[in-house]
């Protein structure tokens, strides 16, 4: 039996953690990230509590399927506004803990999903 891994997946990618962060490529290290399939950006995110539209607002362009959310060390839910804001858009929001988030990354990128993350630091 032949197994392929399909399409090479371009943009950032998640290599492993490092700290309370995020190792991307071997070289970048981040506490928060935004990402989308085609960049990765530092980020100071508020907390959880006050997750808005706007805090993530760089990951609306191009709208993706769905976002995921990363809590940091423990899954905590977003405010119920922000996902009512975004399933107006039609955006799916996906929240779990932040390794879990990063590691959910990069299966469904190798997928080609249209996903965008918010991650906050692992031990958040």
């Amino acid at each position: 039996m032949r197994m392929d891994r399909g399409q090479p997946v371009t943009g950032p990618e998640i290599r492993g953690f490092s700290g309370n962060g995020y190792r991307l490529d071997d070289v970048t290290v981040a506490t928060a990230l935004l990402l989308t399939p085609d960049t990765a950006m530092d980020w100071a995110p508020p907390a959880i509590a006050d997750l808005t539209v706007e805090a993530i607002a760089p990951l609306l362009d191009p709208l993706p399927e769905f976002i995921l959310i990363g809590t940091g060390a423990r899954l905590a839910r977003p405010p119920r506004a922000l996902v009512e804001a975004l399933d107006a858009r039609g955006i799916g929001v996906e929240t779990m803990d932040s390794r879990a988030a990063a590691r959910a990354w990069g299966v469904l990128r190798a997928e080609g999903r249209r996903l965008a993350a918010a991650l906050y630091p692992t031990d958040a």
